[in-house]
């Protein structure tokens, strides 16, 4: 009677493991002015840096108010291609405030996210 053996099993599942982990990393944000959490004084620009490369036409970030209302911002990508750039037409006014994002990586996936400051 043949015993099995699972020891090819678990050598090509630990192959597989160690060659996929680095392709199943995602971009995440890494930094944001304002930051995550803070008060402000009024604020003209908004940037948020993530930890991979974007592609510009599907990543970009809403600023919504406190009412639910999405304010008019224009946004940029920096040549690094890992920094989100928005301008807004005024400052913001006191209150507090969501960013929602969302990134595609150059290997394709996307992803999203919020946080909140608040303007004082």
């Amino acid at each position: 009677m043949r015993r099995f053996n699972p020891a090819p099993f678990i050598a090509v599942a630990a192959a597989v493991a160690f060659v996929a982990g680095p392709a199943a990393a995602h971009a995440r944000l890494v930094g944001a002015t304002p930051a995550p959490d803070s008060t402000v004084a009024a604020t003209r620009s908004i940037s948020l840096t993530f930890s991979e490369r974007s592609v510009p036409a599907f990543s970009g970030f809403d600023i919504v108010d406190a009412a639910g209302e999405k304010v008019a911002i224009r946004t940029s990508v920096a040549e690094d291609g890992r920094t989100l750039t928005g301008t807004l037409a005024r400052p913001l006014t006191a209150g507090a405030y969501r960013i929602d994002w969302r990134i595609a990586s150059s290997d394709g996936h996307r992803m999203t996210g919020s946080y909140t400051f608040t303007v004082r």
